[in-house]
């Protein structure tokens, strides 16, 4: 048996999955101060009555690092830079409690100018005055070579033993040095509490006799086990969208491209699914403000859910941004989108009574009836999740993978068809297919997609190697790893190369069944001239166990 759980931001929802059928479903409003809380009543309900033995593995989608990051909660943290020369970081406001200091790696991993010891001195009294304890060190091209961060992290310890610091190379190897400055900014901030949430929840888990790996969703729809995300806490940012996009797959598993709409209470998610293959932001997921290094989906959360307010202005019928609370029919203040989608037959939703009541109030403002302000309601939301669908097309449009595709086939994209999440889709989505002119999906599981979509999410791993065979070395862009290699090397040999790193981390991660399921995705090469003769080669070779549904899940009875 197969337990997954979704946190969304008004309601936690958790199935039980045997053969393909949920056996067991579970929704508990979350308290986002006790997650952990939350998270452990859900799963108390799913397998009560069940042998705990039998539960074979756990998977949790959660919004703590999001709600961290989002509410500023993280722990005050100091970055430190080695940009080396090309960038005028002093003009740039990054973040907060920024220092740089002098010192240079150049692109191919050669120092052309040595680290400032002094000037890392000089800011680590700075830092430590401050009162501040967690340090991001991040140089440029760290990835190509460390030497710099493991120099001024080991100069910053040495003097303020009770600094904890983050090095760049060990959080993203990826090119693109402001990216990876900001994704390690944003694990430090977030790594204790995540490390203390996820012990927490697993020793939970254990104690109530599931001797099962628990693991957290990603943002690019994979997962990871928990103790390795104590790592990478970022990873687990837009776990909900991802988790979306995911039930959404499980719930049909064919080539159609489909927009994902999730309605959730406080927000909804949208997501795109382009023939069967889930959309992934190229530049990154969008934290802040600020793009990082986190593989996510090209998403997008709009304030628009189920428990928005609705009001009359004087003039029309408004629904949200803002949210009271949950919708009237569950005790709440006012009336809501799931209110007149309780009122139009859809339901019923809690109280009925306390739904027509609510939008009775409101009504009589408007000189409406109820059945026509819940009617007016719905076509609001619809408008609005038709203006957001159509101006996201504008950036999925953008994606590399998007013109690609419309490249390879000499025509453009076609919608197929909406697909609905969460238990109001129901009210909104055939209309909404309607006005996009495609075919509508709302599953008799998609009030549990989300957490369906956790629940048969396979891991997923991914590196790139950069070879250098003039220099003789190499480098992944995964846990700042290098090493030597012979300047004879051809791409056959970087290849085997990264998949036996590939391999090897994957066994290390729990993951290592799906191992001989990796897939190159990046292969380049580039001679290097010198004197009219080739004197080296630089190779790039990307390889992944890509997202996508476990084994023994066939799809949905």
């Amino acid at each position: 048996m197969l337990v997954g759980i979704d946190v969304g931001g008004t309601f936690t929802d958790g199935v039980l999955l045997a053969g393909g059928e949920i056996v067991s479903s579970a929704k508990h409003p979350t308290d986002e101060a006790r997650l952990q809380e939350t998270i452990l009543a859900v799963l108390d309900e799913l397998i009560k009555g069940v042998e705990a033995a039998s539960i074979e593995r756990v998977v949790l989608s959660t919004t703590l690092v999001t709600n961290l990051l989002a509410t500023g909660r993280g722990e005050e943290t100091a970055l430190l830079l080695i940009p080396g020369p090309g960038l005028n970081l002093h003009r740039m406001e990054l973040v907060p409690n920024t220092y740089i200091v002098d010192g240079a790696i150049d692109f191919r991993g050669r120092m052309t100018k040595p680290l400032n010891n002094a000037e890392v001195e000089e800011a680590g009294e700075k830092i430590a005055a401050q009162g501040i304890r967690k340090v991001a060190v991040v140089g440029k091209f760290s990835q190509r070579n460390n030497r710099h961060e493991l120099q001024a992290g080991e100069i910053l310890k040495k003097k303020h033993p009770g600094f904890d610091i983050v090095l760049g190379h060990q959080v993203s190897g990826q090119l693109n040095f402001l990216r990876r400055a900001v994704t390690t900014y944003y694990t430090a901030m977030t790594q204790d509490r995540w490390q203390r949430f996820a012990r927490e929840v697993e020793k939970a888990i254990t104690e109530r006799g599931v001797d099962a790996p628990v693991e957290i969703l990603k943002a690019d729809g994979g997962t990871m086990l928990l103790p390795v995300s104590e790592r990478y806490p970022c990873e687990t940012v837009f776990s909900g969208p991802a988790a979306s996009a995911m039930g959404a797959f499980a719930l049909t598993m064919d080539q159609q491209t489909s927009v994902i709409v999730d309605i959730g209470g406080t927000t909804s998610d949208l997501a795109f699914i382009l023939e069967g293959k889930p959309l992934y932001a190229s530049k990154g997921a969008v934290i802040g403000g600020k793009y990082t290094h986190v593989r996510s989906f090209a998403v997008r959360s709009i304030a628009l859910g189920g428990d928005s307010t609705v009001r009359w202005n004087g003039e029309k019928v408004t629904v949200g941004p803002d949210r009271q609370g949950v919708a009237a029919c569950f005790g709440g203040p006012g009336p809501t989108p799931t209110d007149a989608f309780n009122l139009l037959g859809n339901g019923p939703l809690g109280g009925v009574e306390y739904s027509r009541a609510a939008l009775a109030r409101v009504a009589g403002e408007a000189g409406l009836s109820p059945e026509a302000l819940a009617g007016a309601v719905v076509e609001q939301v619809v408008d609005q999740l038709t203006w957001n669908i159509k101006d996201m097309f504008k950036s999925w449009e953008q994606e590399p993978a998007y013109k690609v595709w419309e490249i390879v086939n000499k025509r453009k994209v076609t919608l197929d068809r909406v697909i609905g999440i969460g238990a109001a889709a129901g009210a909104f989505i055939p209309a909404l297919a309607s006005r996009l002119n495609c075919g509508s999906l709302v599953h008799k599981y998609s009030p549990v997609a989300n957490a369906l979509g956790a629940c048969v999410a396979r891991p997923t791993l991914s590196l790139v190697l950069h070879a250098d065979t003039q220099q003789g070395t190499y480098a992944l862009n995964q846990d700042g790893i290098t090493g030597s290699i012979s300047n004879r090397l051809q791409m056959e040999d970087v290849k085997k190369l990264a998949r036996e790193h590939l391999v090897r981390m994957a066994h290390e991660r729990g993951m290592g069944k799906y191992a001989d399921q990796c897939e190159y995705f990046l292969e380049e090469q580039f001679n290097v001239i010198r004197s009219w003769s080739t004197v080296g080669r630089l190779f790039d070779v990307g390889i992944q166990i890509a997202p996508g549904v476990i084994e023994e899940f066939k799809g949905v009875k």
